[in-house]
């Protein structure tokens, strides 16, 4: 057990630095330079090759990651050059908005999910969620004025959390996404358990229909949940980027719309950094959580 995890520990490690050397040098190759969005378009070239110069942009970009890395550890992510403030500083502000956006709907969905597992929720599983909110926001809000169709802008995490009448209808439309996708995996691991053996030979042995469900249908049909719930982790950081735009939502994934807008790079990289570090720390949070309900995984 504690040789699989201490492996699975740093297969992850290795996976983060690779993929954070990727990132970094993909946006590189989109974005050289944040020069002309600090400028202006009307900054010279002069000046352009200037503040590169000045800044560190000209060197090779292996030089520029290995210090950004340094000062990342430390944490210094940078300036926002359009916002004007540090990089962790609007991470650290938007980051309690995103998590309870993302979180209640995560949870509601996973309640909800399983018992539907049985079923197929075709419709809104193909359906997109910006779509779904618009109808939402359609039906709620203009035909019937129940909820509100923006968002709580407050800047207090507990005030948004108290407003029910503006988190309604972004929190229901997460919900409704997640729960057509979750179901979909349920169900289909539900009618791969009930075509095993063992299933067949408890019901053979006469143990009630409730009893096989609970001990060994919805057990094993969960497992593979735990792996798609570890891989939403990324949304409690990023929220919904399609969400959060929507009904303009000041979380991160609405401070990484307008970032990429505006070619925000420090604000782009930073954000691009943070959701693969957390794609990776879910992954390994689901395999352990594997380990735990499956013990069979620990011979592997």
């Amino acid at each position: 057990m504690l040789s699989y995890l201490l492996r699975r520990l740093i297969t992850s490690i290795i996976v983060i630095f690779f993929v954070s050397i990727g990132i970094f040098w993909l946006l590189h190759v989109v974005y050289p330079s944040p020069a002309r969005a600090v400028l202006g378009l009307r900054a010279t070239q002069f000046d352009v090759n200037t503040w590169n110069q000045q800044n560190g942009y000209n060197d090779p970009v292996i030089v520029q990651y290995f210090r950004y890395m340094g000062r990342a550890l430390t944490g210094n992510l940078g300036f926002s050059y359009t916002l004007n403030q540090p990089v962790l500083a609007l991470l650290k502000q938007r980051a309690p908005r995103s998590i309870w956006l993302s979180g209640i709907s995560l949870v509601l969905a996973i309640v909800i999910a399983i018992p539907l597992g049985v079923f197929q929720a075709f419709i809104t599983y193909s359906m997109p969620s910006f779509f779904l909110g618009l109808i939402l926001i359609q039906v709620f809000s203009f035909s019937l004025p129940i909820f509100g169709f923006e968002a709580s802008q407050s800047n207090n995490v507990f005030s948004i959390i108290g407003d029910w009448h503006d988190m309604t209808l972004p929190i229901a439309t997460l919900t409704l996404t997640s729960v057509a996708a979750y179901s979909r995996y349920m169900r289909s691991a539900s009618m791969d358990v009930l075509a095993q053996d063992y299933i067949k030979v408890a019901r053979a042995k006469g143990l009630p229909e409730r009893l096989v469900m609970i001990r060994h249908l919805v057990r094993n049909a969960s497992l593979p949940m735990v792996t798609l719930i570890g891989l939403s982790l990324p949304l409690l950081l990023a929220g919904n980027l399609i969400v959060e735009e929507l009904f303009n939502y000041n979380g991160l994934g609405l401070l990484f719309f307008n970032s990429l807008q505006k070619i925000d790079y420090p604000t782009l990289l930073a954000y691009t950094l943070a959701g693969a570090v957390l794609v990776v720390i879910g992954n390994l949070i689901a395999d352990i959580a594997l380990t735990v309900a499956d013990p069979r995984i620990r011979l592997a």
